[in-house]
């Protein structure tokens, strides 16, 4: 049965919700950090789609490096990576699985497997809920693992390491698994290479916890894609270039899985010429905006999606308030946008003009450490 197109699972963002969670005033939000002083493991905050304010961060799971968070479709359980280079005495980093207490929000923690490479950075759950993915970036690897009845992970049944190189050298020595995204019809997985330039696709069959090798899409060397967010109708992946600081959107073909490149923008306004990287990309619901961030330049790009025509624009930059936006978030009505400055120890809200697409700071702001991811629940 083929899935419909315009269910999104996007480069660092799942979200769970219906047509009817949007009436609701209360979502839960679980934010992934980088441990350290200031930060444990997962929190949980409550955001009122209303106001558009998070709640204070409260500690729900302790855990190193839980840098990339990923929901279960259907049960209550929540994935993370442990961003590590040594687990239970190995190489590698490690993936965890946690139930969920439905009323209150809270983490038990289930199991835990290794990650099948070192610096796992990203995982996402395909929409059947059989199978989780894990791209592992020290290593330039990616894993596959089948997720039990009761949402535990199994041993992980392939790992799949990639080889290569492109011509930073100092970046791109080698391959950089940095995401993994299954696509909306869930019949392919892509992955974002930063190390070789390429956004590779997979045959994804989740019954057998199998990716099998289809064919990749050529990025302009150098740019190191990092993030993958597929357009709801308009069959194109937008990948956001780490090093290049811009957005290259793709023609997609859900048959085959067949990527060709239409465009790249830059995502940094032309009188802006110091150091900056890119890091997070999402698409609006309604298909009409792309937003990409920039550490650096600690912004927010704003891109108008011209459907017609298959053309990016440039519209503006938002300032994110603080310091190396990794993250940011569309919440499910794509009225607010939450930015998480990792360095600032901070998490902004932004209301979204509906017509615009621009972006207008409301006032509401959360500390804790170090956040770089964030997942929406409805509660």
């Amino acid at each position: 049965m083929r899935l419909n197109f315009a269910k999104i699972l996007t480069g660092c963002v799942v979200a769970l919700f219906t047509t009817a969670a949007f009436g609701d005033k209360t979502m839960f939000a679980y934010i992934g950090t980088y441990t350290g002083a200031k930060s444990k493991g997962i929190y949980l905050s409550r955001f009122d789609q209303e106001e558009g304010e998070l709640s204070a961060p409260e500690l729900v799971a302790e855990t190193k490096n839980p840098t990339f968070l990923a929901l279960h479709p259907t049960k209550q359980v929540l994935y993370a990576v442990g961003e590590i280079s040594d687990f239970e005495g190995k190489p590698t980093g490690a993936v965890s699985a946690f139930g969920i207490e439905k009323k209150t929000g809270k983490l038990t923690l289930l199991n835990q497997q290794p990650s099948g490479g070192t610096g796992p950075c990203h995982l996402a759950v395909d929409a059947t809920g059989r199978c989780l993915l894990v791209a592992n970036y020290g290593s330039g690897s990616i894993s596959a693992f089948p997720i039990a009845s009761d949402g535990r992970l199994e041993e992980s049944k392939m790992v799949v390491q990639h080889k290569g190189s492109s011509i930073n050298k100092k970046r791109q020595n080698g391959p950089h698994a940095h995401c993994i995204v299954p696509d909306p019809d869930n019949r392919f997985a892509l992955v974002a290479d930063l190390g070789l330039d390429k956004v590779i696709v997979y045959g994804l069959d989740p019954a057998q916890t199998l990716l099998s090798p289809r064919q990749a899409g050529l990025i302009t060397p150098g740019a190191g894609p990092r993030h993958i967010a597929f357009h709801p109708t308009n069959h194109v992946v937008f990948v956001v270039n780490e090093m290049a600081s811009s957005v290259t959107s793709m023609d997609y073909n859900p048959a085959t899985g067949a990527l060709k490149e239409l465009q790249t923008v830059s995502t940094l306004p032309p009188e802006f010429t110091e150091h900056n990287t890119g890091a997070e990309i999402q698409v609006h619901p309604k298909g009409n905006f792309v937003y990409a961030s920039n550490r650096g330049h600690n912004s927010i790009a704003i891109l108008k999606w011209y459907g017609p025509v298959r053309k990016l624009s440039l519209l503006a930059t938002e300032s994110t308030l603080g310091k190396n936006p990794r993250f940011f978030t569309l919440d499910p009505s794509g009225r607010w946008l939450l930015a998480a400055n990792q360095d600032s120890d901070s998490i902004f809200t932004f209301a979204v003009d509906q017509q615009s697409g621009l972006l207008k700071p409301s006032g509401a702001k959360v500390e804790i450490g170090s956040p770089v991811c964030i997942v929406w629940k409805k509660q």
